[in-house]
């Protein structure tokens, strides 16, 4: 491939093209029209506007993005994530067009993509499931009968959802109706598709998930394993690798069942394996995410690989250059996402102009993002803004690391989740690791966050009084000095 067009926009538009670069390959990016002067679409090779702002006559118009493709001579689509990174027509239009969809094919997508599928497909190599079922359930009666099976709490779950969405815990069986009903709605409204199952509800998980990496030869590794606990709204904050709580034994047995996984649905390319665990750390399959992550960075951090590189040499169909026994952990990586929210206000998205955007700097700091100082944030995307990334040899320095980089961090003009960020990472249970899902439900209320800012005015108050005291001392009188000629004449 001598040319890749990156179907998407803001930071991880402008972090895929940077490794495009690097390999000698040419850029193409597609923008919408509010997106003109984003810094992505000035760093391309080339840059095409395909429609307005709204994300369905831009991003998302494939028919738009292929023709823009072919128009320019790209071989090449790099989905990012979101958008129609896990579009199994997406890719395989990119397909009959006879361009490269870098990506898995649009079967492991499709298989993938359904909960229920993806469950069917991993039980054949006996990957560890919740309790629940592995089958679309559209009947209450039916409901009824696996509820008594699992017991209570217990989740509804849309087959082909995400982000919390179609999603229902239920605790006690004269719920369970009204909660069927309201889950099978909000799915067929979100995904087009009213298909749920249901899941034993794992009371205090941890959300950990397994990177995969496979090429077109049959050849697969795991590059360990993502915390992914703190999150709000079931969409994560902040991601760590490695984990602060497996042992070598599970963390070894959670990456080959990952590989299992990937193996069910003959994946190819980067992909990302979630398991929820209990206290015990026993692990169970929760989903494939058929993309590059977010927070793909720490993974990065602590392996050195680069995962974008890789995906583009497996496009390629080229072999993986790596086995299992050449991939080590070193050090230890924590990223928080900077998303425009206010965190005083439920994280609720906030819009408006960076006044003040100024990044902090050091060893071990990764900064991946997609704006400047003076630009908008548009309403009509993703709130996050980019991802602050601290590598240190252990988790106590890398913690130090990010929260001198929070501190460090200058942004005025909108709310975000910066503050949240250097309050959480300070907390007793992330310390200690011992912490899950339900970490902001346990720890969190605005009011921890306004006490922290008054401490922060009431410090710096002190240190402008000191400086200011240093500064206005009345100066000791110097003792006058008395010159030879006033010596002399005042003796006469």
């Amino acid at each position: 491939m001598n040319k890749i067009l990156i179907a998407n926009r803001g930071e991880i538009a402008l972090r895929i093209m940077r490794t495009v670069k690097k390999m000698g390959i040419q850029t193409v990016a597609v923008y919408s029209d509010v997106d003109k002067n984003m810094p992505f679409v000035l760093f391309a090779d080339e840059s095409y506007c395909i429609g307005p702002a709204p994300s369905s006559q831009s991003y998302l118009d494939m028919a738009k993005i292929i023709s823009v493709a072919k128009a320019c001579g790209a071989e090449g689509i790099h989905p990012g994530y979101g958008f129609l990174s896990e579009n199994a027509s997406f890719s395989q239009a990119c397909v009959d067009a006879g361009i490269v969809f870098i990506g898995p094919t649009p079967s492991s997508i499709k298989t993938m993509g359904s909960k229920i599928g993806a469950k069917q497909a991993a039980k054949r190599f006996d990957v560890p499931m919740v309790p629940g079922t592995d089958k679309p359930i559209l009947d209450v009666e039916e409901a009824r009968g696996i509820a008594l099976q699992t017991g209570f709490p217990l989740l509804i779950k849309a087959s082909a959802g995400g982000g919390g969405k179609g999603m229902r815990l239920v605790n006690q069986m004269e719920d369970l109706e009204e909660q069927f009903h309201m889950a099978r709605s909000e799915a067929l409204n979100s995904f087009g598709d009213d298909s749920v199952f249901i899941e034993k509800y794992i009371g205090s998980p941890k959300h950990i998930e397994i990177q995969v990496l496979g090429d077109m030869h049959g050849n697969y590794v795991y590059l360990f394993e993502r915390e992914c606990s703190i999150q709000r709204r079931h969409q994560k904050l902040i991601e760590e690798a490695p984990s602060s709580c497996l042992t070598e034994a599970v963390r070894k047995a959670m990456g080959e069942c990952a590989v299992n996984v990937a193996r069910a649905c003959d994946y190819h390319g980067v992909g990302t394996v979630e398991f929820l665990a209990d206290e015990e750390l026993n692990f169970y399959f929760l989903e494939m995410n058929t993309r590059l992550q977010v927070e793909h960075c720490v993974t990065e951090m602590i392996t050195g690989v680069d995962l974008v590189e890789e995906q583009i040499l497996v496009a390629r169909g080229e072999k993986l250059k790596m086995s299992q026994a050449d991939l080590k952990i070193h050090g230890h990586a924590i990223e928080l996402r900077i998303c425009a929210e206010d965190p005083l206000q439920n994280f609720m998205p906030d819009i408006g102009t960076l006044d003040v955007y100024r990044r902090p700097s050091g060893e071990g700091i990764r900064i991946d993002d997609g704006y400047e100082e003076g630009m908008e944030i548009p309403i009509y995307y993703d709130p996050m803004i980019g991802k602050l990334v601290a590598w240190g040899a252990n988790r106590t320095e890398a913690i130090e690391r990010l929260s001198n980089a929070i501190s460090d961090f200058r942004i005025n003009g909108i709310e975000t989740t910066l503050p949240f960020g250097k309050w959480a990472i300070h907390q007793e249970a992330f310390i200690a690791g011992k912490f899950d899902t339900h970490f902001i439900a346990n720890y969190y209320h605005p009011n921890e966050l306004i006490k922290l800012e008054e401490e922060d005015k009431e410090m710096i108050a002190t240190l402008a009084c000191l400086i200011y005291g240093q500064k206005t001392q009345v100066p000791k009188p110097l003792q006058p000095t008395i010159s030879n000629w006033q010596r002399r004449n005042s003796l006469r």
